[in-house]
């Protein structure tokens, strides 16, 4: 944070703020007037006069010390030799001027104000005759102590304005950090119920398009596929209501999931399950695991993006045979790539295009990589193929904040 000027930290003034003050520049002026007001009258009664008139103006011109405080400290100081009572309104300006603790300005001040305290003791009549080195020393002292109070409360403002933007900073920092972790939570759960729920959707949707293009059913095979959309349907009211219960956490630990997550040795039930319901996959295995297994949050991403893209191919190419292939080892990292034809078949069930947003959202959190092309197909001329390709360490960056559980 840059240094705060002064103007930065001097408070506004309310009514009562000024009213004391002002009250007490008045009663400072009066106490150095009265000593020599009757002598005024006595010798010189122009001069009670000026210092009348004189100091009135300095109280006018005081109430300007914050819009140009070096030049009405310089002019207050300069009518102090012919009025007395703008003492008071001289001190009130020096005190303001050495809150901003310039020390040139506080310095000239202070060498005018004992310059001119000492022409007056040559002007004003006093009964009373000191020695000058008196007048001199009490001079300095009374001006040192109006710079070292204003300088004070100068250090004393700019420390509570410099803590009070840090608590704002803070404040500011911590409600930022809070709501980006609403939004990266917001976020984990979202990716957790497109990719969970709508494979689930999915495969309910695909049972109940087989039911409805399938007019030689029979009463047995009718009642085998209506049970497989039932068992489907509660799986996916299952996932639902544990996304949910993390919604409705109300301690706002924001923590995992709470069921089993699937990871990488689940990719064989996933695949099998798709082929139950339909699906032409083609599944290699290829990795080389060396000494120890694939941990489980690149295997949980690995089955996501392999979930993902069985959910598409069934929504957009339902006919085409899907290639799947998982390879690569703890030196080379986890390759995983899917690849179907397009234009095979109709699209059975609407997509959002949300998913490969957030599988490309899961990757980058693991510090891998994930892209989608349309290539050539080498088998059939003229045919297009949809290449799902995402590449993972095999020791993947934990998600900031806490263990994303997907």
């Amino acid at each position: 944070m840059d240094a705060p000027t002064p103007d930065d930290y001097q408070p506004r003034l309310r009514w009562y703020s000024q009213v004391w003050r002002y009250l007490l520049a008045a009663f400072i002026g009066l106490v150095a007037w009265l000593p020599i007001m009757d002598a005024q009258l006595d010798r010189n009664p122009v001069l009670f006069w000026v210092d009348l008139v004189v100091g009135l103006i300095a109280f006018g011109l005081v109430g300007f010390r914050r819009r140009w405080p070096f030049t009405i400290a310089i002019l207050t100081l300069l009518m102090g030799p012919v009025s007395s009572l703008s003492a008071g309104a001289s001190a009130l300006a020096t005190v303001s001027l050495a809150t901003r603790r310039r020390w040139w300005q506080v310095i000239t001040a202070g060498a005018l104000n004992v310059v001119v305290s000492l022409v007056y003791y040559e002007i004003q009549p006093d009964e009373t005759v000191d020695p000058w080195w008196v007048n001199l020393s009490v001079t300095v002292a009374v001006v040192m102590a109006i710079m070292a109070w204003g300088m004070y409360i100068g250090s004393r403002r700019e420390l509570v304005w410099t803590l009070r933007q840090r608590a704002e900073t803070a404040e500011a920092e911590r409600d930022l950090r809070a709501t980006q972790a609403r939004s990266t939570e917001r976020a984990r759960i979202a990716r957790e119920m497109h990719d969970v729920l709508a494979h689930r959707i999915s495969q309910i949707s695909m049972h109940a398009g087989a039911l409805t293009y399938r007019e030689d059913l029979s009463a047995e095979e009718m009642r085998s596929s209506v049970a497989v959309i039932q068992a489907k349907a509660h799986e996916a009211l299952t996932d639902l209501r544990e996304v949910l219960g993390v919604l409705r956490d109300t301690d706002g630990a924001g923590g995992p999931l709470t069921g089993p997550q699937p990871t990488h040795r689940d990719l064989d039930a996933l695949v099998a399950d798709a082929r139950a319901a339909g699906a032409v996959i083609e599944y290699d295995d290829e990795l080389v695991p060396g000494d120890g297994e694939l941990p489980d949050a690149v295997g949980r991403t690995v089955y996501r993006i392999v979930q993902e893209g069985i959910t598409n191919a069934g929504k957009h190419a339902p006919a085409a045979t899907l290639r799947i292939r998982v390879s690569g080892s703890p030196a080379d990292g986890v390759d995983v790539v899917l690849a179907n034809a397009l234009g095979f078949g109709p699209t059975r069930t609407p997509g959002a295009g949300l998913g490969l947003v957030g599988l490309t959202e899961r990757a980058e959190l693991r510090g891998g990589t994930l892209e989608h092309r349309i290539e050539r197909c080498p088998d059939t001329p003229g045919a297009d193929v949809f290449v799902l390709h995402a590449w993972l360490p095999w020791a993947a960056e934990q998600e900031a904040g806490h263990e994303e559980a997907s």
